[in-house]
């Protein structure tokens, strides 16, 4: 273990987790697995559980730990099951841990990732509403913890790999980022019929496998707000050198265009792999499983500018980073219940931009001092967005 890195996988059951794991397994001589992290899936926990024997296991609940453990103690004795938030932040600061994966969906990822980021861990982040929610108090957590920050988003991995090396000449060299947007599965569909928008059609993209919370994200664009103000932060250029375009084929990860009018993209499959794969071996690389462009039957790539009347979600991004401190995190918070009330029924699809409009005009936050602080912020703006879906739904 000593000539391994030791890495904690927080959501371990999801696409992202799932994804990190076959990674892992492809490179048995770079990688051991210490701890993995799941809110309720049992099943597949202990069947990860089996297959890499974590020392910590990690579940949401005191009941799904029970469950847990009593499904592995035969087989893993050695296997620790731990439950609840203080114990997702404990694993991932663990100081036998070199990497953590940072794959909770949602607001819940920060408090862990902010304690790997203290720890100094090699920390890959997959969970943008670290930086959505945390703005500026995470990154200078990541500066004082000292460790890398590896972003796992595509867009994000390809700008971070488009970028020149040294961080501190990212703003005098570069013009602008530019973050492809797939559509989703409604890029072409006449926006007045999204209010017939059922969780099944929103959840089905066409080009990438994800959870239900982040494939809504893609059909209203609102992952691509947050992807806006997660590279503002990631990258430290300013809201206005941040640019949107949609790219149905999804080769194009992201682009950086440098004052000299030159534009450096980063291609390949959609396969979350890739980028998992380059954070685990960064600045090294390594296999990830995914297939190859062949550049001989790739066929056309197109981009077009994103239709307003679609996606009017995505203004908010700039609306947002161009408010008061921690508007950022209303917007986040006010997305996570609309998207929530959607998945439940209780929502229309082309109502979730009204809540998230309407909570973010309605609650103006005073600056936050703490992660504390942007907590009660974030249950604050649930709960006046949980008005808002009764009002509106």
């Amino acid at each position: 273990m000593a000539n391994k890195t030791a890495i904690c996988v927080l959501g371990s059951t999801g696409s992202i987790g799932t994804n990190t794991l076959d990674v892992v397994t492809r490179h048995p001589e770079r990688f051991v697995v210490h701890s993995l992290t799941a809110s309720t899936q049992i099943d597949l926990m202990a069947r990860q559980c089996l297959e890499f024997r974590p020392r910590f296991a990690v579940m949401g609940s005191a009941e799904a730990a029970r469950s847990l453990r009593e499904r592995i103690r035969g087989d893993l004795p050695s296997t620790e099951v731990l439950h609840g938030p203080q114990a997702l932040c404990d694993v991932a600061a663990a100081p036998e841990v070199d990497a953590v994966m940072a794959a909770i969906v949602g607001a819940a990822g920060l408090p862990p990732a902010l304690a790997a980021a203290k720890a100094g861990k090699r920390l890959l982040l997959a969970n943008k509403e670290a930086l959505v929610v945390g703005a500026e108090h995470f990154m200078q957590a990541v500066r004082d913890g000292g460790g890398p920050l590896l972003p796992i988003d595509s867009e994000h991995s390809a700008v971070f790999q488009s970028l020149p090396e040294d961080p501190l000449t990212w703003s005098s060299r570069v013009e602008k980022i530019i973050l492809t947007a797939s559509g989703g599965p409604f890029r072409t569909r006449d926006p007045a019929t999204l209010a017939d928008v059922t969780p099944e059609q929103a959840c089905a993209h066409p080009n990438w496998v994800m959870g239900r919370k982040i494939s809504v994200d893609s059909a209203t664009m609102m992952n691509k707000a947050l992807e806006v103000i997660e590279a503002r932060y990631l990258f430290g250029l300013a809201p206005d050198r941040i640019e949107v375009v949609i790219h149905p084929q999804s080769v194009v990860h992201s682009m950086v265009q440098y004052l000299d009018g030159s534009v450096v993209a980063q291609l390949g499959t959609p396969d979350m792999r890739v980028p998992i794969a380059y954070g685990l071996s960064w600045p090294e690389r390594i296999a990830s499983g995914a297939t190859s462009l062949d550049f001989r039957t790739l066929g056309q790539l197109s981009f077009e500018l994103p239709d307003p009347l679609r996606f009017p979600g995505l203004r908010l991004a700039w609306d947002a980073l161009n408010g008061p401190d921690g508007s950022t995190a209303v917007l986040n918070a006010a997305n996570e219940e609309a998207v929530a009330a959607f998945l439940k029924g209780r929502l229309r699809f082309d109502r979730i931009h009204a809540v998230n409009h309407a909570t973010l005009a309605s609650l103006v936050p005073s600056k936050p001092g703490s992660i504390d602080d942007l907590m009660a912020l974030d249950a604050e703006a649930r709960s006046v967005a949980r008005e808002h879906v009764l009002r509106m739904g």
